[in-house]
């Protein structure tokens, strides 16, 4: 397999639009967005027509294809990656760093079910930099900024991100790939602090007992119980919705 760093291209060659299509099937949480970041991160060169439009080659995609292996299946963060091509594209076998077990800070990849209760239980606490939530989850700095304009992300003292702002990033970007920008995301961080609301309403008493030691549920046992239902309650409700429309 060649992986070329983009110095041999043929004079047909693909969109971007056409790559995203070819890689999907492999990699479900691929976007355009993420594309256009390994680019500009320098792991994939394509060429840039007159007009300013990217042309990929087999061995571009063929390179996009073991970055987002190694990111998915070895845990590599980008700079051993990026080690790794570059030793590549000087003819010597890469270093095989070990695999870093996957944490909360990746989030989860979308499943075909729900979540359930015990999947929303609360993680560990992880703190990422804007510029590390921008690896994990493929946003460019311009929609980055943006959708933290429209309150999007919930930042510490310290400016940083908790492992909860990876997965609500990567779903934004997910979103943008449909042509959803950040004033339309806006309608379900409005929807979202309404819930929340009314979720604090129920646990509030629970946390309480729990002070007071009285017998009681587990407040996160509560959380996450309230969460599953209330995510499933909105994917049916939205779902009826949209079959009545058909």
């Amino acid at each position: 397999m060649t992986l070329a760093g983009g110095g041999q291209h043929a004079h047909q060659g693909m969109t971007i639009g056409r790559v995203l299509k070819r890689l999907q099937p492999e990699f479900p949480d691929l976007t355009l967005s993420k594309i256009r970041y390994l680019e500009s991160e320098g792991l994939v060169c394509p060429e840039r027509r007159e007009s300013g439009l990217r042309r990929f080659t087999e061995d571009d995609l063929e390179r996009l294809r073991y970055v987002l292996s190694a990111q998915r299946d070895r845990f590599w963060p980008l700079k051993v990656i990026k080690d790794a091509l570059d030793r590549m594209d000087r003819g010597l076998e890469p270093d095989k760093p070990t695999a870093v077990p996957p944490d909360s800070s990746r989030g989860a990849p979308p499943a075909a079910a729900l979540p359930t209760a015990e999947e929303l239980r609360r993680r560990r606490s992880v703190r990422l930099s804007a510029a590390e939530l921008r690896e994990q989850s493929g946003l460019d700095a311009a929609s980055y900024a943006t959708l933290k304009a429209y309150g999007l992300f919930a930042v510490d003292a310290a400016g940083r991100h908790g492992a909860d702002d990876v997965d609500i990033a990567r779903q934004c970007a997910a979103l943008a790939s449909f042509g959803l920008e950040a004033r339309h995301l806006r309608l379900f961080r409005v929807a979202a602090d309404r819930e929340i609301g009314l979720t604090e309403q129920i646990l509030e008493p629970v946390r309480r007992r729990r002070a007071r030691g009285a017998e009681g549920g587990d407040p996160d046992e509560v959380q996450a119980e309230l969460l599953a239902h209330t995510i499933a309650l909105h994917v049916a409700l939205v779902r009826a919705g949209l079959e009545r429309r058909r």
